[in-house]
């Protein structure tokens, strides 16, 4: 069988230092991947004046599978989002973000398990219709859902929990208001959940969801929503366990995937050997999960966990004093 080769974009700010880590946890894990490095974000602008450079989509097309650092894109300079392109350019129509509580976090709850499943294309997100008045005083976007795409993403969300074990799939959304565009989200998310007799299926307008994921957080499985509220509700189950540390992010569609550490760059603690790598070895775990190396996926998990439970060499953010490297080798020695 030929080897997997995987990009790796090392991103800004920690992320190089973070993706090493991972890599390392990998190699001593057994996961013989061949990689390939190449740049995005302000190294790549620094590089070669692109903040996306054309050799950086040729290698996520041709190896399919990419783990990558935070990116920064330089505000208001009127450079689009590095990840809203790459989301539009290889169709990675499903953001997958779970949380997962770690004993040891200092998290307020400590039985969460939640996967939210986001639209990653459409809505809000899509930049259409992008436009201020001359005089500055009048700014509009449009909003745009079609049935396909949230035919695509429900069923997407609905086949994840058939395959993972899960009971309950929430379908989250704004029809009381957004009658348009969440309302037809709802109706086809309805059409979708009724080919799955054997999951539970329940709607939820997104301002209650928040209120609940906040008093009683357990009463959630998987959450489907589009792209601006699965961004927001993500965030929000990132900090049921302890923060964006501790949160991972898959980007899926029909021929790619990437995945990503959903925090940003810290450029105030790059090369300080301060950063916890969590998030981004978490990321990891869920690309060996879709590549079907679920036995080495959860070998890394389970040493993950341990590090943190136990308190052994853990970083600043989850209660310690230790560094990357430290919390690394930590984990590296429960493999």
């Amino acid at each position: 069988m030929a080897k997997q080769t995987i990009t790796v974009i090392k991103g800004d700010g920690i992320g190089p230092s973070i993706i090493d880590s991972a890599l390392e946890i990998l190699n001593a894990a057994g996961c013989d991947f061949d990689y390939e490095f190449v740049d995005a974000g302000l190294a790549a602008l620094e590089k070669t004046g692109e903040l996306l450079p054309q050799e950086t989509i040729d290698t996520i097309a041709r190896n399919k599978i990419t783990l990558k650092g935070p990116l920064t894109t330089p505000v208001g300079e009127g450079f689009t989002s590095i990840n809203v392109t790459l989301r539009k350019q290889f169709g990675l129509y499903a953001n997958v973000r779970p949380v997962k509580s770690f004993e040891g976090t200092k998290a307020r709850y400590d039985n969460i398990d939640i996967i939210t499943v986001r639209e990653n294309t459409q809505g809000m997100y899509s930049g259409l219709g992008q436009v201020v008045s001359e005089d500055g005083n009048e700014a509009e976007a449009l909003s745009k859902i079609t049935r396909e795409g949230a035919e695509k993403i429900v069923t997407f969300a609905y086949e994840l929990a058939v395959r993972e074990g899960r009971k309950k799939v929430t379908a989250v959304h704004k029809a009381n208001i957004l009658k348009s565009t969440s309302g037809l989200f709802l109706k086809v998310a309805r059409e979708v959940a009724e080919r799955y007799p054997q999951i539970e299926s329940t709607e939820m307008i997104v301002d209650a969801t928040c209120m609940k994921l906040v008093m009683t957080p357990d009463e959630f499985d998987v959450i489907v929503t589009t792209n601006l509220f699965g961004d927001i509700l993500s965030d929000l189950c990132a900090g049921l366990v302890g923060g964006l540390g501790m949160a991972p992010g898959a980007n899926i569609g029909e021929d790619a995937a990437i995945f990503e550490a959903v925090h940003g760059s810290a450029p105030d603690i790059a090369g300080k050997n301060l950063a916890n790598p969590t998030s981004v070895i978490l990321a990891s775990i869920q690309m060996l999960e879709h590549l079907g190396m679920a036995d080495t996926a959860e070998r890394i998990r389970s040493a993950v966990a341990d590090v943190i439970k136990t308190g052994d060499r853990t970083t600043r953010d989850l209660g310690g004093s230790h560094g990357t490297t430290d919390f690394t080798q930590a984990v590296i020695e429960r493999l």
